[in-house]
């Protein structure tokens, strides 16, 4: 209904505007009537395709971060069934966040609700035509992926070294750059990571006196992780963040350690 009196009124108001003018103007006027009306009726049967160029549009700026929360979020369990459950929410969490805000600042407000699923499949093929690294390359040992990571760190302008386990106090990593050090913890799962490794994290940077604290993964997280991440300042990361990740002053506490 919202989208038929989107259409009826500029016809309505063309049509009395123009047979208005035409009384006075005639044919010149009737003319420029139809073609404002024609215009109108093309913009209205074109609005579902601009609605979904737009959606697109939204879902591409984020699509490498999609690529990886579907990566992260998806993995196989004990059965060999692929479990893609946390995906399909950060699908609809991305759509209900990131999408509808801008679509309804666009006047696409009378869309959101009739066109959710078809908002969240232009997200997941979005994020599906992303080509990421492969996932294989990451060791499968605990020790050769935080070298694996710390490697990475290091191409990032990192001064990286793994700890190399005992007495580390949970840090597998120790980071530093531009005098803000950085404390991993990292985690090569077949299954989403749980909240205890965001504990170990945060202890870590309270021991080394990390100005940051991270937990790494191949795998995603747990909504128990996040929420416990999201209250200590603690980063969830997919090994590939490391590339772009930047020092930021956040974790305080503790003596330093070494």
């Amino acid at each position: 209904m919202a989208g038929r009196g989107r259409l009826a009124a500029p016809l309505f108001w063309t049509c009395v505007v123009g047979g208005t003018a035409a009384l006075w103007l005639g044919r010149p006027a009737l003319v420029a009537t139809g073609i404002a009306v024609v215009l109108i009726l093309l913009r209205a049967l074109d609005r579902p395709a601009r609605f979904r160029r737009l959606v697109r549009r939204v879902a591409r700026r984020h699509a490498r971060t999609l690529a990886l929360r579907q990566r992260q979020e998806s993995f196989i369990d004990a059965y060999g069934n692929l479990v893609r459950d946390g995906w399909l929410r950060e699908r609809e969490y991305f759509v209900e966040r990131t999408v509808l805000p801008e679509i309804e600042a666009r006047g696409f407000s009378d869309y959101a609700e009739d066109r959710f699923e078809a908002m969240v499949e232009i997200v997941e093929s979005v994020a599906a035509a992303v080509d990421l690294p492969d996932e294989t390359e990451a060791p499968d040992d605990g020790t050769g992926y935080e070298q694996f990571c710390a490697a990475r760190l290091a191409a990032a302008g990192w001064r990286a070294h793994a700890t190399g386990g005992s007495g580390d106090q949970g840090a597998d990593i120790v980071a530093e750059r531009d005098r803000v050090r950085l404390v991993v913890q990292c985690k090569r799962y077949g299954k989403p990571v749980g909240n205890a490794a965001v504990q170990e994290a945060a202890a870590a940077a309270r021991y080394w006196s990390g100005d940051m604290a991270a937990v790494v993964t191949n795998a995603g997280f747990t909504p128990a992780a996040r929420k416990l991440a999201a209250a200590t300042g603690v980063l969830l990361l997919h090994h590939d963040d490391l590339a772009d990740l930047h020092p930021v002053r956040q974790v305080r506490g503790g003596a330093r350690a070494g």
